[in-house]
């Protein structure tokens, strides 16, 4: 039975309240729910369209890299290692976003190069200093580095307005969410750390929403 397109609404309400879960308990399920009920909704968009949601498997790959990265950062009790480990499975899920978006249209070249001019002074200036492990710092490097052409490939994506920028605000999201693990792990300063959370399953939110947009037209619904 098809499920009607409003059930996918549905299924956006319990991810936002799977979030206000996530971020008021220590609960790993919950805090897996936004990208979860994401993967979720792309299986069922998958098994309604087919071959129109063939890219959406880019996102739902970056949704399950990152509730593994999320594991590795939840359980590293100040393992370099664990951090590192989880840096990589973001950076997966990275490639994942930044693939969805050049499959819908193209990198933005003069946004994403002053953005990576931002960021490289950023790394430089103020983390950078602060690194005693070479592998992290490198980790950290291509990090950021995957991150800005993920937000530039956003940005040059051919959709629909609210399709696009509500995209966009996801990818704004975890960049923001990130830049303050980095204070917050590097820096050692931690007044936003409590937007941490928040802005990351906000994220999830976002994307999830944006590629129901695209297809919200196109799904069968049942009288």
């Amino acid at each position: 039975m098809w499920l009607k397109k409003n059930g996918l609404y549905v299924l956006l309400g319990v991810s936002v309240i799977l979030a206000i879960l996530g971020v008021s308990t220590a609960n790993f399920i919950f805090k897996s729910g936004t990208a979860g009920m994401g993967i979720l909704i792309i299986l069922i968009l998958y098994a309604q369209l087919k071959k129109n949601a063939k890219d959406t498997w880019w996102i739902l790959g970056a949704f399950l890299f990152s509730i593994i990265g999320d594991w590795f950062l939840s359980h590293m009790n100040g393992d370099s290692l664990m951090f590192v480990k989880g840096i990589a499975l973001f950076f997966l899920a990275h490639v994942g976003y930044l693939l969805y978006a050049l499959f819908n249209g193209r990198i933005k070249g003069m946004f994403t190069g002053i953005l990576l001019a931002a960021y490289l002074v950023f790394f430089f200036l103020v983390l950078y200093p602060n690194f005693t492990d070479v592998a992290l710092m490198i980790a950290s490097l291509v990090y950021l580095l995957i991150s800005c052409f993920s937000l530039g490939a956003a940005m040059g994506m051919e959709r629909n307005s609210t399709e696009k920028w509500s995209y966009v605000f996801g990818i704004v999201l975890i960049i923001f969410s990130d830049t303050i693990i980095a204070f917050k792990e590097f820096v050692d300063y931690h007044t936003f750390d409590f937007l941490i959370t928040p802005t990351y399953y906000l994220a999830h939110i976002f994307i999830t929403f944006s590629l129901i947009k695209r297809f919200e037209n196109k799904v069968p619904t049942t009288k």
